[in-house]
């Protein structure tokens, strides 16, 4: 189970309608999502992965100390939620460092986790793996393998595994089932908002019973809250994106609290962090 911690005015789906400089002039509501899905998670006795920003750690550090007091793991989601294919290798790294200094310092541990915001990590970029090796990560969730009009990278594994451009590196994708020569987003965020639940409960128990293997699951603060203010000016795609079904959100999102066991992404794949290599999963 993992957390991509933002706020509803930073979403790729408003890049483009919202400009960077004006942030601070939104309303933040991550620290009260945040505190529903801690007190979620306390009742389920789940532990998560949160994939925190660096914007609002710098902002929030109390909230992310929470976050850590509570046993859940704090991963990155780089500094300041721009897309890792739109940044330079120098720029990636500065972002990356950024976030990462950040969060250890308000955890007082290493973070080993990173995801890029999007999934922004594909064939075009794939040198993004190296430099987080090289900046002390030991894992990434960055690499979504389906087709999608702004990420994804279809034909890589479905499974984790070491990318021969860094074998030092653990990929740990998010979750898709094969269906009909493709893959079928199984992952939580905007698809498992739009699907009825049911449908989204098949996916993940077919990724459990036929493959055997763990669920990667996400979500986001903001999309638990209805309540967010709207974003005017964006286009109707965007809007429908973002906005889809949020009434019904934390209702799913406590189903599937139930309907399954879930863990920290660093402890469901211990083993595979652990060794020295591993095979790539079939795709």
């Amino acid at each position: 189970m993992s957390v991509d911690v933002e706020d509803y005015f930073q979403v790729g789906a408003f890049e483009h309608t919202i400009p960077r400089a004006d942030w601070p002039k939104w309303p933040c509501r991550v620290e009260a999502n945040i505190a529903r899905i801690l007190a979620l998670f306390e009742r389920h006795q789940i532990k998560a992965t949160f994939f925190t920003l660096g914007w609002i750690a710098e902002r929030y550090p109390q909230m992310v100390r929470g976050i850590v007091d509570a046993g859940h793991e704090l991963a990155s989601h780089g500094y300041g939620h721009q897309r890792a294919s739109a940044l330079t290798n120098t720029e990636f790294r500065q972002d990356v460092t950024r976030a990462k200094a950040l969060l250890e310092d308000i955890a007082g541990h290493a973070v080993n986790g990173y995801r890029a915001p999007s999934f922004s990590i594909g064939l075009a970029n794939l040198w993004a793996l190296d430099v987080l090796a090289e900046t002390g990560h030991r894992y990434s969730s960055s690499i979504y393998p389906i087709a999608h009009d702004h990420y994804g990278m279809p034909d890589a594994p479905r499974f984790p595994y070491r990318p021969e451009q860094c074998t030092a590196l653990l990929e740990m994708p998010p979750t898709t089932v094969k269906w009909r020569g493709r893959n079928l987003p199984a992952a939580g965020g905007g698809f498992f908002r739009l699907l009825p639940y049911a449908a989204s409960k098949w996916l993940i128990k077919r990724v459990n019973g036929d493959d055997k293997r763990p669920a990667m699951f996400y979500f986001h603060p903001w999309e638990i809250d209805p309540q967010q203010p709207r974003v005017p000016g964006a286009p109707l795609k965007s809007r429908f994106r973002h906005y889809v079904n949020l009434g019904r959100m934390e209702a799913k999102i406590d189903r599937l609290c139930r309907d399954f066991s879930w863990g920290r992404a660093d402890q469901v794949y211990a083993v595979e962090l652990a060794a020295d290599s591993i095979a790539p999963a079939k795709s």
